[in-house]
């Protein structure tokens, strides 16, 4: 065992001691958050106008402080970026986290000192939580990679702003510089496929051991890396890679595919990184879903998803939530962010202790026809049906057609694959969706609806379309589900034959 190997299991024992401390008391961790957010928001702007004191209760709060998305924080965040200070947190934000709405165009999400820390923090824990549990660090001794966006940032009133994984990439401890990979040269290149083949250039002939991406920009690397170096598995490559950590979309669409690429032995870690803060990360390869981060400077509410669309909706605490429930996570953030609406929504699959899946987007729904399909129920039925089938999915997005030239109207699904799929499939995941969702079921069976189409579209189909809308790579993704068939029509052109 290496020195750095040898002293990463030392920390990862300190840093599962800690992460229980506040783990296995939840309740008061985030009462102990609530009560120094409400302490720091007091005294801002922000804070004043809303009658916030040091002393608001928490039933005051969810009066005083009304939910709000992106469109309404903005007027908030021009401030800031006009010079004010004190505005959300107090002084300034050391950054803006530059990402992109789906609605909102451009947002530029506050981050405080606090906030890059709690996201570096979280990181670490992620990784030592691992070495605790398996016992391997053996990948502190060898070259990680972290495919991410540029690390370029640009200047608002003294701000620096830049892509959440670029601005990151200015915070990686000065202990994993000499092993990290792409260079710094590398990293500030703009344009996805040079920058991914001058990854490829730069890494075939090292030592990887750990691999870092979201998982579909991942997979494009692997690809570019079998076909420059002729090896059958990434594994064959890079015999000593044991682990890859992942997050920004639903992993379990994506894992045939990568799992064949890589080959056998490479552990997983998932995360839940977003601008607005790092939310939840795996802290065991044996228990399902993602620690709750209760030690993000968070204060958590959620909202039940059947009741999001409620004039005033109830939010919840972390003490009222269920098992199996699909919820809004709404976030109250030491970088100053107040009763926000991220537009994800969760599922929590254990309470003791508190661990969540990411089950969709809230805007991300079909219901041209009352059937509310979520995104959680089309990659559960993609992904059972193409395992059970053995088939490799790429990619997949997923329209309603509303007004067909013949026939009844459907759930049209663009599907990306490594071979052609028959009748049969349509035919399995039409039942699982009908399964999964009774809405959809009855739509069906009372001929409101036909079974769902399936369109193949050529190989590279989805990367194109992202690149044509200045989307291709970095933490951009391509929504599952839509209600509208604007990525629908664009992907038609792509239908095989």
């Amino acid at each position: 065992m290496g020195l750095k190997a040898f002293a990463a299991k030392i920390l990862a024992g300190k840093e599962h001691r800690k992460v229980q401390s506040w783990a296995q008391n939840p309740i008061d961790a985030q009462d102990k958050t609530f009560r120094r957010l409400v302490e720091v928001i007091s005294q801002t702007g922000f804070g004043k106008e809303h009658g916030i004191s040091s002393q608001t209760s928490l039933d005051a709060w969810s009066t005083q402080i009304p939910l709000r998305d992106y469109e309404q924080l903005k007027p908030w965040v021009e401030r800031i970026q006009n010079g004010e200070e004190n505005v959300l947190w107090t002084g300034k934000p050391r950054y803006f986290c530059k990402t992109s709405g789906t609605t909102s165009g451009t947002k530029y999400i506050p981050m405080t000192e606090e906030g890059i820390n709690a996201q570096t923090k979280a990181a670490r824990s992620a990784l030592l939580l691992y070495i605790h549990e398996s016992g391997n660090a053996s990948f502190s001794e060898g070259k990680m990679i972290f495919l991410q966006g540029s690390p370029e940032l640009s200047d608002h009133n003294g701000i620096s702003t830049g892509r959440l994984s670029g601005i990151v990439a200015h915070h990686v401890p000065s202990y994993l510089l000499r092993n990290r990979m792409p260079s710094f040269k590398v990293n500030m290149i703009d344009d996805w496929e040079t920058k991914v083949d001058e990854v490829v250039e730069e890494t075939m002939n090292e030592d990887m051991r750990l691999i870092s991406g979201i998982p579909p920009w991942i997979q494009m690397y692997y690809e570019k890396l079998l076909a420059r170096s002729g090896k059958s598995t990434i594994k064959e490559l890079y015999p000593n890679l044991s682990v890859f950590a992942h997050g920004g979309v639903n992993y379990e669409p994506y894992k045939s595919s990568i799992e064949r690429l890589t080959g056998p032995g490479v552990d997983t870690i998932e995360t839940y990184p977003a601008s607005e803060g790092f939310i939840a990360f795996q802290d065991s390869q044996k228990e399902e879903g993602m620690l709750l981060n209760l030690d993000a400077g968070i204060f958590y509410e959620f909202i039940s998803l059947d009741k999001i669309h409620d004039e005033n909706p109830e939010r919840l605490t972390l003490k009222d939530v269920e098992v199996g429930k699909n919820y809004a996570i709404v976030l109250n953030t030491s970088s100053g962010l107040w009763g926000y609406l991220i537009g994800d929504t969760v599922k929590f699959v254990s309470t003791e202790p508190y661990r969540i899946v990411v089950s969709g987007r809230i805007k991300h729904f079909i219901s041209a026809f009352g059937e509310h399909v979520i995104a959680e129920e089309v990659e559960k039925a993609m992904t059972e049906v193409a395992q059970s089938l053995e088939v490799e999915i790429n990619e997949f997005h997923v329209a309603p057609q509303v007004n067909p030239e013949d026939g009844l109207p459907y759930h049209e699904w663009f599907v990306e694959t490594s071979k052609d799929v028959g009748g049969e499939f349509a035919v399995q995941l039409d039942a699982k969706m009908c399964e999964l969702n009774s809405y959809y079921k009855d739509l069906i069976e009372g001929s409101v609806l036909r079974s769902l189409i399936i369109t193949h579209v050529n190989s590279g189909a989805f990367n194109a379309y992202m690149e044509s809308i200045g989307k291709l790579g970095g933490q951009n993704k391509l929504p599952r589900l839509a209600n509208d068939r604007k990525i629908a029509d664009s992907l038609f052109k792509f239908k095989v034959g």
